[in-house]
């Protein structure tokens, strides 16, 4: 197989051709699945009643039935398995039949067999991947508000925030540390409003030279400067009528502050060059990571600025404030950068879900993006595990808590009447030890010991 790893699932062959049958099960049980097999339609039937299965591999024309007629029956089922039609009789017309139908392939024989097992393999890969998504959209259940993720009680607070002031019209001041997702409330926030169908503008105001932001916002006439040789509008006249994010409102120059504070109280400014008032209609929502009573008091912000902007105010919780959400989140994330890796990644594991859970996130919703993002890239396996983590995440690994397999294992590690071991020797028994307590399970010496399986796997190679 193309990946390089043993597949799983279960796959039943319908073939009325028992050398081919049989030829088709020794293929795929040495790929790793694990293989049932049916010589006619009425078989396949009773197995598919009582067993379930992730793929079938089905003739055309079988002795007591279509294999279309089989696929039907299988389609109609809650979970249906991938189809894989094979025939010798192969037509364009059938194969397209087939396929709108629902069948996932359709292979002609001569039956090439790299091509069947890069089919299997690619259309058990979808189904997993589509099963973890219908399980991401449980999860998330109403748990997505306009694109803001959680369900924890902090978060089901601030989107109850959110409806209430988004019926207003006053300016919004959002606070929170870098990587929460101010933009992102910024943008539920227009989402709830009666604005909804205008413009949602964004700008950085940390990202715009000091001398540039006037005319970025407000606008200039041409001529207004050098370089300027044609009218430019300004942020304030693209979102008319809409919503304008003033991201980083704490870096802005204290000379523009005041103007912004008299568009915040008017609703009008002067384009640069321009001797003529113009009037917008903008809600205004600034963003900041800073504490902004804290740089009055240094004199680098304007307080009256600070009271207009207050009007309506919200503070976004930071990740370790709503640690029940770091599952709902990585799910999400796994299946937004997991699709397009190959094999795609979908899952991870519970001792790398532990770690996550276990870090403290200093950079918030953006720092578990891009640890998912980077642990997708190193995963070969199609599912996250300790050692595809960075390396500060994995330092933060949880102790197993109540655990009386490591407890007791820790008792019998040394013999008071043996020379003390090497550390190496230690661990080299409290891994046996372990391994042993849990029946060779490596998942779960795995999970005990705090490591990645690939980890444990190299260690012992090397014992």
């Amino acid at each position: 197989m193309s990946s390089g790893a043993p597949l799983i699932g279960r796959v039943l062959v319908v073939e009325d051709d028992r050398p081919l049958r049989d030829l088709i099960a020794i293929e795929l049980g040495e790929a790793g699945l694990e293989v049932a097999t049916a010589e006619h339609a009425d078989a396949a039937r009773g197995l598919l009643a009582t067993q379930a299965f992730d793929l079938v591999v089905s003739d055309l024309r079988l002795p007591d039935a279509s294999g279309l007629d089989l696929l039907s029956l299988v389609k109609e089922s809650e979970d249906p398995p991938a189809f894989v039609i094979i025939t010798a009789f192969g037509t364009v017309e059938q194969a397209v039949t087939a396929l709108k139908r629902g069948a996932d392939d359709f292979l002609t024989k001569p039956l090439d067999l790299d091509h069947l097992a890069l089919s299997v393999e690619r259309n058990l890969e979808r189904r997993t991947i589509d099963r973890e998504y219908r399980r991401y959209q449980s999860l998330i259940g109403g748990a997505d508000f306009h694109g803001v993720l959680g369900r924890s009680p902090v978060m089901r607070r601030l989107f109850e925030q959110i409806q209430r002031i988004a019926r207003a019209s006053g300016p919004v001041l959002l606070s929170g540390e870098s990587g929460v997702g101010k933009e992102m409330v910024a943008r539920a926030i227009h989402a709830e409003s009666e604005r909804r169908r205008e413009a949602f503008v964004a700008i950085n105001c940390a990202g715009i030279p000091a001398e540039l932001l006037e005319s970025e916002l407000f606008g200039h006439a041409a001529g207004a400067f050098t370089g300027a040789q044609r009218a430019r509008r300004g942020l304030f006249a693209e979102a008319d009528k809409g919503t304008l994010l003033l991201d980083e409102i704490g870096e802005m120059p204290t000379a523009m502050q005041a103007k912004l504070l008299r568009v915040l109280q008017d609703g009008q400014a002067r384009a640069v060059g321009e001797n003529r008032e113009r009037v917008f209609d903008v809600r205004v929502i600034a963003a900041t990571n800073r504490d902004l009573e804290q740089e009055i008091e240094a004199g680098r912000f304007r307080a009256d600025l600070f009271y207009r902007l207050e009007t309506f105010s919200l503070s976004i919780p930071p990740l370790r404030e709503r640690g029940e959400d770091i599952e709902l989140l990585t799910a999400f994330l796994v299946a937004r950068f997991g699709k397009s890796c190959t094999p795609p990644v979908c899952r991870i594991t519970e001792a790398a879900m532990q770690c996550l859970k276990a870090y403290s996130f200093p950079g918030n919703v953006r720092e578990l993006s891009n640890a998912i993002e980077r642990a997708v890239v190193f995963c070969r396996t199609g599912e996250i595990d300790i050692d595809d983590l960075p390396e500060r995440i994995r330092g933060a690994r949880p102790q197993p808590q109540g655990d009386t397999v490591a407890t007791s294992c820790l008792d019998q590690l040394i013999d008071e009447e043996e020379p003390l071991p090497t550390l190496r020797e230690l661990e080299r028994r409290y891994v046996a030890q372990v391994l042993e307590r849990v029946d060779q399970n490596k998942r779960q010496a795995a999970k005990i010991l705090g490591i990645g399986r690939r980890t444990l796997y190299r260690y012992l190679d090397e014992r």
